[in-house]
């Protein structure tokens, strides 16, 4: 790829309407040509910016977990890891409510075709969160992974429903919130102090939020 040709502003275009394609209308709606008339761009554009339509695929499933590791490296780990964990299921669905097409092809589409992508960094982010708490001895020090998946699969449950628009977004995030307490109070935290941090986490999301609804 010459330095001179490539254009950031351009390539990103091609990740993000190769993203919608996909999401939208599945695989077989990604084609060379397709992609360069809904761009404007010439087809050569792609063998400039990616070397062709397989390393452009795998880019936009890279491009997506990326952007889902900025959003959950926002979180910072405090002195109250269960509000910790409450902001950071909230940075899980900001991603995806900001990126839904990324999102769809992360999590919501077939993988084949689509290439591997550096994505499990992601998941081990909520895993420390919670190994952080059950230090804190605020849950049992139990299967982390494991309890890292649960949060995981109710957090996208509660994005899935959002991006089909079956919840509002403030629907959305008081079944975050009321989900991840059952979750946490069961991990081994105590009703009171769960429902102690979650509102704070709340009221820090409410007061931050720039989603529309």
């Amino acid at each position: 790829m010459s330095p001179k040709t490539a254009d950031p502003a351009l390539r990103m275009a091609l990740v993000e309407h190769a993203a919608r394609l996909l999401a939208e209308e599945g695989g077989g709606a990604l084609t060379l040509r397709r992609l360069a008339r809904e761009v404007e761009t010439s087809t050569m554009a792609v063998y400039t910016h990616f070397g062709g339509m397989d390393e452009l695929r795998r880019e936009v499933r890279q491009e997506a977990f990326n952007r889902l590791a900025a959003h959950l490296g926002s979180v910072r780990p405090s002195r109250d890891p269960v509000f910790d964990l409450g902001l950071l299921g909230w940075a899980y669905c900001a991603n995806a409510f900001e990126n839904p097409a990324l999102y769809r092809v992360m999590f919501m589409e077939p993988l084949h075709g689509l290439g591997p992508a550096d994505g499990r960094g992601t998941f081990d982010v909520l895993v420390g969160f919670i190994e952080a708490a059950a230090r804190a001895g605020r849950f049992r020090p139990d299967n982390a992974t494991g309890q890292a998946q649960q949060v995981w699969s109710m957090t996208h449950g509660v994005v899935a429903l959002r991006l089909v628009d079956l919840l509002s977004i403030g629907d959305a995030l008081e079944t975050l919130f009321d989900g991840s307490l059952n979750l946490f109070i069961g991990f081994g935290d105590s009703a009171a102090a769960a429902r102690r941090s979650m509102n704070r986490a709340r009221k820090a999301i409410i007061s931050g939020m720039t989603v529309d609804g």
